[in-house]
């Protein structure tokens, strides 16, 4: 993975970094770039597989959550900010400030696409971070808000990032609103805090992951987010069992952290 882009690229950097390259831009979701330790309650096993300076410059980071540090970090955080945009939540938004742009649920901004065949649309997708009888606040959300997103445009194929989303339901609205995506980002892991929702799974098991790529009709899906964490319960063996169990092995598109999983 180089400054060099792709017509389309979809690599894991680590942890839930994703490079995308679409329609000649490049797109960052959720940085985290510090090197392994202790952050806050959590404890980062691996650093990240490409610096910051390997990707070159970026035209847009997508921001899940910017509250938990294993998907924002504090390089990651300046790495952002440095981007020309950052799109994420309202919430989020107001704590990071310019170049962040804040979407509802359903929302979206479009970006110029560099090779003049139109726009690069962004529209915000909901999440849910936990169990679906999970804590909420004041606001509604699990945990705390999370945004997931889809990217369209004329000639592109349709891109799902799931954030920290652990609802099949969630998923199911999405494809009934947008329709089947060519490729879907999940983050995986089945991370569990035991202080948290009595310890049930805050992101997708590799079961539910399974089953949202049948509800959205995915032809591909790029697991993130899975490893690089002592706080996730289910590692890549235990994907590629359930993916294999559901009969969709196949769809399954893995390599070595910063290394591009789907490229041309």
């Amino acid at each position: 993975m180089t400054v060099e882009r792709r017509d389309l690229g979809i690599g894991v950097v680590g942890g839930p970094t994703t490079v995308i390259d679409i329609g000649g831009l490049r797109l960052v979701a959720d940085p985290t770039f510090d090197p392994p330790g202790e952050q806050r309650y959590l404890t980062k096993l691996r650093g990240p597989a490409v610096e910051e300076s390997d990707l070159g410059s970026v035209d847009a980071v997508l921001v899940s959550h910017d509250v938990h540090p294993d998907n924002l970090d504090e390089r990651g955080r300046a790495f952002a900010l440095a981007a020309p945009l950052v799109v994420c939540g309202p919430q989020a938004a107001r704590r990071l400030g310019p170049p962040a742009t804040g979407l509802e649920p359903w929302a979206s901004i479009t970006l110029a696409r560099p090779d003049g065949a139109g726009d690069l649309t962004v529209q915000a997708v909901p999440a849910v971070h936990g169990p679906a009888d999970g804590d909420r606040d004041e606001d509604g959300n699990v945990n705390c808000e999370v945004t997931g997103f889809v990217l369209t445009g004329d000639g592109l194929p349709t891109v799902y990032v799931s954030g920290d989303n652990a609802s099949v339901a969630a998923v199911a609205e999405i494809a009934r609103r947008v329709g089947s995506v060519d490729v879907a980002v999940l983050f995986i892991g089945a991370a569990r805090v035991p202080q948290r929702e009595r310890g049930r799974p805050l992101t997708l098991t590799a079961e539910r992951a399974a089953a949202v790529a049948a509800v959205l009709g995915a032809p591909v899906v790029v697991p993130a987010h899975y490893e690089g964490w002592a706080h996730f319960s289910e590692g890549l063996d235990r994907v590629v069992g359930a993916f294999d169990d559901a009969g969709l092995a196949q769809v399954l598109h893995v390599e070595p952290a910063g290394s591009w999983s789907v490229h041309r």
